[in-house]
């Protein structure tokens, strides 16, 4: 059971693409797109909203993201007319990268609260930062364990790649950056991994830290050498 996502947007079409795009990050999380008006005009349209909410709500509750102004009203007016509104929260996050990092929460197994977060979070620069020097050696150590990496798939560390290492990354209890250059993004969060621009030749640096850190890494080169299960 997973928390459902819902897609507000003044584009029926806008939605629907994005929910679809969404929907290749975390194929076992319920997204919804409500978007435009009955007619196909563009606006928002309360009662699609409200039975979108309902639909989504498989019994861990709803997040809803929306794309302008009179859609967050649309929005929080459908999550207050619900038997309980305590069941849904109104993200405020970018819609289409909010909505990648809110279906990767969801798949991954977060609350509400978190992947309400996750969306709102989407995006921010500090996602994406100068990798630190090297300073060598592994073991335990504060400085963690690292390991570099050849990616071998065609599409390189691109949306999907990225949203099945940081699913699979979440089930450990470590902290993880990858490097490609002098960028270092966080291991997860699907949007500064693909901010790197890995593409297929290109050896990125996989760094872990933590009291699973060996076998994050370990998971990590399993996925990569298996390319990502394409």
């Amino acid at each position: 059971m997973s928390v459902g996502i819902v897609l507000v947007s003044h584009s029926g079409k806008l939605a629907e693409g994005l929910a679809e795009l969404a929907a290749q990050m975390a194929p076992d999380v319920t997204i919804l797109p409500a978007g435009g008006l009955p007619d196909g005009g563009i606006g928002t349209d309360y009662d699609e909203v409200v039975a979108a909410t309902q639909r989504a709500d498989s019994g861990a509750g709803v997040v809803l993201l929306y794309d302008l102004g009179s859609a967050q009203m649309t929005a929080e007016l459908a999550v207050e007319s619900l038997a309980d509104p305590s069941a849904a929260l109104v993200a405020d996050g970018p819609l289409v990268e909010g909505a990648i990092a809110a279906a990767v929460a969801a798949q991954a197994g977060g609350d509400r609260k978190a992947v309400a977060e996750a969306a709102a979070a989407a995006g921010m620069p500090e996602d994406l930062m100068p990798a630190p020097p090297v300073t060598g050696g592994g073991g335990g150590g504060g400085g963690g364990d690292e390991i570099e990496l050849e990616l071998h798939n065609e599409v390189g560390l691109h949306a999907r790649p990225a949203a099945v290492l940081v699913r699979t990354l979440s089930a450990f209890d470590a902290e993880v950056k990858v490097g490609l250059g002098e960028q270092e993004a966080d291991g997860h969060s699907v949007l500064a991994l693909m901010s790197l621009g890995a593409r297929q030749g290109d050896r990125i640096r996989v760094r872990a830290s933590g009291p699973q850190a060996s076998e994050a890494l370990a998971k990590a080169k399993e996925l990569v050498e298996g390319n990502f299960g394409e």
